[in-house]
């Protein structure tokens, strides 16, 4: 009931020691689950394990060497506030990470082929960047936590509509799915920025929630839900829909725990101000101050490389239609980006590193990872047979694809942190919204030209997108360092026809 929830996530009990508990039996179970599953090539099983094992040791030991110069001191009353956020959201993240492996092989069961399936998809990153940013916008007006609510009931129905095999409703659930995705990137932490900033805690505590969500949603919770998943289809035999079932009660439980515990934050709920004049408020304000659109333009291109990746990792590891095991791979990518998150927390518990500085190595880095498919196949010829196990192209690029996974896990919490600092309070949910339109502009495209172009070339072109992502960021470095007189100085100039943000 909701006084045991409301009791549970406002509990000084320390999480840290669960989490880890679970980090260890999510490991454990893994390797389990694998050793019970049909025997492969020897060779291709070691190397699996052995790249599996020292991404679980090196997170494991990042977590439990950190001294009290990585640690940040921190109340009792700020500890009860994350712990309930971290719930709330890696419940959240479940309900997200339980559908995504079964969403293609569903709809596949329902009889439809690549085509028709892309043109679902397609719908869903397109209805994120049309109805997704007016909805989330609408957080900012009507209250941030009233948007959390309407993201877990928008997702919940998305979830009812796998239950029919007609591509008119599957149609409609990837509508609702693709409005829910963006309430979930945008409503759960403008929420987050505002409640922080309303209990009066110090702005270096907020990092620590950021890497520890980052650290919990896309990697921990990532792996459970796989492995929870798979039990469900493949042990319980319950089918291809279960899972997004059992997401919908997760979703459900997460609503409650937020109708229960969290209070109403706005953006501006002034009545003066309709959907359009809100719109151009944002767009002021992404154009008069450079660093802001230069975060929009980080985020886009950083993002777009990643989802990119999502496409084409299957096809570079086994590009003889070798049999790799994803759900194996997928929790070795989770593992990674959790040492990136954990990494990320280091870095941040220092005030004299600042993300503008290290993000800029994190982008090249990046970069440089997803060159090595095109810098294997120019080295080694690729073989046209299809060949048992993993080739060694394939292995070295499974460790360069680890590299960018943790890459991925350094980039939310950083990204948070500076969206923190530069994004106004008055439209915060608005600009994340308008930050995602060329991402979702750029997947579309690549989803409807997916078999147009060789591999190499779009890991050629992911890999420009993360250089120039670099550059940028070193631009909004410098600029972020000057006088705040000198700083604010176009905003001035502006002729304004709107109410100028408070910044």
């Amino acid at each position: 009931d909701n006084s045991t929830l409301i009791g549970l996530v406002q509990s000084r009990i320390p999480l840290r020691d669960i989490f880890f508990f679970f980090f260890v039996f999510s490991v454990l179970l893994t390797l389990t689950l694998r050793v019970r599953e049909r025997e492969r090539e020897a060779t291709m099983e070691v190397f699996y394990y052995l790249v599996f094992g020292a991404m679980a040791a090196i997170v494991a030991a990042l977590e439990l060497s950190k001294t009290n110069k990585d640690r940040i001191n921190t109340s009792s009353s700020f500890n009860s506030f994350k712990n309930n956020y971290l719930l709330v959201f890696s419940i959240m993240m479940a309900g997200d990470w339980l559908q995504g492996p079964y969403v293609y092989y569903l709809y596949s069961t329902y009889g439809f082929g690549k085509g028709d399936i892309g043109q679902l998809f397609i719908a869903g990153f397109g209805s994120s960047m049309l109805f997704g940013t007016i909805v989330g916008s609408l957080a900012d007006k009507q209250g941030r936590k009233r948007a959390c609510v309407t993201y877990c009931i928008v997702y919940i129905l998305s979830c009812i509509t796998k239950h029919s095999p007609q591509y008119r409703v599957l149609m409609v659930g990837r509508i609702l799915g693709g409005i829910a995705t963006s309430l979930l990137f945008s409503a759960f932490e403008s929420w987050l920025i505002a409640e922080h900033n309303k209990r009066n805690f110090e702005q270096q505590w907020l990092s620590l929630t950021f890497s520890k969500a980052v650290f919990l949603g896309n990697g921990l919770v990532a792996i459970l839900s796989g492995l929870f998943g798979n039990l469900l289809v493949d042990t319980f035999s319950f089918g291809p829909v279960s899972p997004f079932d059992a997401a919908a009660c997760f979703l459900a439980i997460g609503m409650a725990i937020i109708l229960a515990t969290w209070s109403e934050n706005f953006g501006d709920p002034s009545d003066s101000k309709d959907l359009l004049t809100q719109f151009k408020v944002a767009a002021i304000a992404i154009a008069s101050d450079e660093k802001i659109a230069l975060l929009g333009a980080i985020q886009s291109l950083f993002e777009a490389s990643m989802y990119t990746f999502v496409f084409l990792w299957t096809p570079a590891l086994s590009p003889n239609d070798e049999e790799i095991p994803h759900g194996f791979v997928f929790a070795t990518f989770m593992l990674a980006s959790m040492l990136g998150s954990s990494l990320a927390a280091r870095f941040m518990s220092r005030s004299s590193l600042r993300v503008e500085n290290y993000m800029q190595v994190v982008f090249l880095v990046s970069a440089a990872s997803l060159l090595l498919p095109i810098t294997t196949s120019v080295l080694v010829t690729p073989s046209k047979v299809k060949e048992e196990g993993l080739s060694l192209t394939s292995s070295i690029q499974l460790l360069g694809f680890c590299v960018f996974e943790a890459c991925v896990g350094i980039f939310w919490p950083s990204i948070m942190k500076m969206r923190s600092q530069y994004i106004p309070e008055e439209a915060r949910s608005t600009i994340m919204n308008f930050f995602r339109v060329p991402l979702n502009i750029f997947v579309c495209i690549v989803l409807y030209n997916v078999d147009a172009f060789p591999i190499t070339i779009m890991f050629g072109m992911c890999s420009i997108f993360l250089f120039v992502a670099s550059i940028l960021q070193r631009r909004l470095m410098v600029i972020s360092e000057k006088p705040k007189a000198e700083e604010w100085s176009p905003m001035k100039e502006r002729n304004s026809e709107v109410d100028p943000l408070n910044l």
